[in-house]
């Protein structure tokens, strides 16, 4: 095992002439020394700190043993669930187990246990009484208060009650990880660690909060399945997605039980030289060797990587905010951006790689095409806690501007040994459109796209677009028309690829069919539908639970009732109607449009 990878066993510290190691990383992924790899920069940017780090990569969870490779951290144990939440990456939308886990060993299901960070946390305190326990990550993050769980259909507390551990770390951790090291080496214990960004903790002492704190409704207000509590429990998601923001946002307070989880504002953003110098950590940007022998399938390696391995993370955050997805919650709407010279640097390097075929596989980030903070009160006020920045109703302040972002990818497609960059991950088509010079447009279409642009307009009803702060099905029906005539221009024959997710609160059958209809008129049935995945952390996850939208008030102050399609079968039949002219689906469409009272389609969309 080469120890240019952090160690992953006692041999690999003994190398390294490490007697005690300072932390110890348990991820639910298995390694892979990049940057896009928590395990991996986190570790990194420790070691860069001075401090000493062994990683357990998708232990054995039955064996307490397994927890034991590295001896008692002198610090602690750091927990992961991995990329994904646990029960996300074991279990599809309709709750089925998947058959696969791409950030696994050979991409083989199985070796992540569900609820992992319960899991991962009471092994560690079978094999170590009193050790600092501190849980991150996308799970610890997403339920680092009172959450809806879609798989229980229940309401859970926070996962720092549930896991017993120490400390919460949440959002992008950079930041908060190394202010926690370095009290953790001063010898305070980390159950009394206060007042660091982007942690969670708890206290049962009511005189230990803070006096400037924002209480949320108890546990106990919203755990039950009532109308009352599920008011409560949207009141207590809109404060807490008001206070995301690192510059606005307060310490949030809930009460559970005779204790109290106290949140503390967000990190700040990392400055464009901070997110240069992480990146640029000796990362080996492969699997670690112990991958290279054939998993139980037989195959070898961890398949995620080769999404990113010739990519190029350029940005985070995101103040599209779409109301299903919860960047929001762990990035946030702030952007930050890598600067040029630092992805040139890493181009550079991937052209090096001996497996390079002049191919940058993508430049971007949640949303590729956000490079810099949506307008200029941002920067001094943080985003706005009660308006959107894009959405039905695009803000006004939306600073529109594609410039700094075109002259990156021109840059890097002039590399030597660069045939083409692509651009894959999300381009915001709505703020494109908003964007008078047609420059980012044409050049994207020239040069970095592979055959077909794939986006996300996900419905074409705007009653539900509007629930999804999305914007109206025109801004998208005016972008694919400009795409066409782009490529027109062009000489080009690429298609567009758009995204549709089913059965997404305020959908039911009337608004599926409009979409089948759309579909119809378009020639355009799509292989692939999103069901709606209600997962902890987003507004939709809570207008699910709820059936209320907390965005949006009556006159008499009431919260706006939405429409929620529960259980499998009318699911079913909405993602069917998306996908009519699969032959099989024929008795699911009959039977969703003469519920609706819309026999005259039955001809239209099966063709009799």
């Amino acid at each position: 095992m080469s120890s240019k990878f952090l160690p992953v066993c006692k041999k690999d510290l003994d190398d390294l002439g490490i007697e005690e190691v300072d932390f110890v990383f348990v991820s639910g992924d298995a390694y892979v020394d990049h940057a896009s790899f928590a395990s991996a920069l986190l570790g990194r940017l420790l070691v860069s700190k001075g401090f000493s780090v062994g990683l357990i990569c998708q232990p054995d969870w039955k064996n307490v043993e397994s927890f034991k490779v590295f001896g008692r951290p002198k610090l602690g144990f750091l927990v992961s669930a991995g990329a994904m939440d646990s029960m996300v990456s074991n279990y599809t939308a309709n709750n089925k187990p998947r058959s696969e886990d791409v950030y696994a060993h050979g991409g083989v299901a199985g070796h992540r246990p569900d609820r992992a960070l319960i899991t991962y946390c009471s092994a560690i305190r079978q094999a170590y009484k009193g050790v600092n326990v501190l849980i991150g990550g996308i799970e610890a993050s997403l339920r680092r208060t009172s959450h809806y769980d879609y798989w229980s259909n229940t309401v859970r507390r926070s996962i720092l009650l549930d896991s017993k551990a120490d400390l919460l770390m949440y959002g992008m951790g950079e930041h908060s990880i190394v202010e926690i090291a370095e009290q953790l080496r001063l010898g305070l214990p980390a159950k009394q660690i206060r007042g660091v960004r982007g942690t969670v903790w708890y206290t049962s002492h009511a005189d230990e909060l803070p006096s400037d704190a924002i209480r949320l409704p108890s546990y106990a207000e919203i755990s039950k399945d009532t109308p009352d509590c599920k008011r409560k429990f949207a009141e207590s998601y809109l404060i807490q997605e008001r206070n995301t923001d690192a510059i606005n946002g307060k310490i949030l307070v809930e009460p559970v039980d005779s204790r109290f989880i106290v949140q503390e504002p967000a990190a700040l953003p990392l400055t464009t030289e901070e997110f240069d110098a992480i990146y640029e950590l000796p990362f080996q940007r492969k699997w670690h060797p112990m991958y290279d022998k054939p998993a139980e399938n037989g195959k070898t390696g961890v398949p995620a990587l080769s999404e990113v391995k010739f990519s190029l993370t350029s940005c985070r955050g995101c103040f599209g905010a779409c109301s299903f997805c919860a960047i929001t919650f762990h990035q946030g709407r702030r952007i930050q951006a890598r600067s040029h010279e630092s992805l040139i640097r890493e181009a550079v390097q991937i052209t090096k790689d001996p497996d390079f075929k002049g191919y940058i596989h993508d430049v971007g980030g949640p949303s590729a095409n956000f490079r810099h903070d949506a307008c200029e009160f941002q920067k001094k006020r943080g985003a706005c806690q009660n308006k959107d920045c894009m959405g039905t109703n695009p803000c006004k302040n939306v600073k529109v501007d594609h410039s700094e972002y075109v002259e990156l990818l021109r840059k890097l497609r002039n590399l030597p040994g660069v045939k083409k960059v692509f651009v894959r991950s999300g381009i915001r088509f709505d703020y494109l459109m908003m964007d008078k010079d047609r420059t980012f447009f044409k050049e994207l279409v020239e040069h970095h796209i592979s055959g077909q642009l794939k986006v996300a307009p996900e419905h074409v009803s705007n009653k539900v677009l509007r629930l999804m702060r999305k914007s109206t099905h025109e801004v998208y029906e005016s972008f694919a028309a400009a795409y066409a005539e782009m490529n027109r221009k062009a000489g080009k024959k690429q298609y567009l690829v758009p995204y549709y997710i089913c059965a997404h609160p305020g959908a039911g059958l009337e608004e599926a069919v409009e979409v089948a209809l759309y579909l119809k008129k378009t020639g355009f049935v799509p292989d692939q539908v999103q069901d709606f995945y209600p997962t902890p952390g987003s507004l939709s996850t809570c207008m699910y639970w709820t059936g209320l939208n907390p965005r949006q008030t009556n006159s008499d102050g009431s919260f706006e009732e939405v429409y929620v399609a529960r259980g499998a079968h009318e699911r079913r039949l909405q993602r069917a109607l998306l996908q009519f002219n699969r032959r099989e689906n024929a008795p699911l469409v009959k039977e969703a449009l003469l519920k609706i009272g819309r026999k005259d389609l039955i001809g239209v969309l099966l063709g009799k």
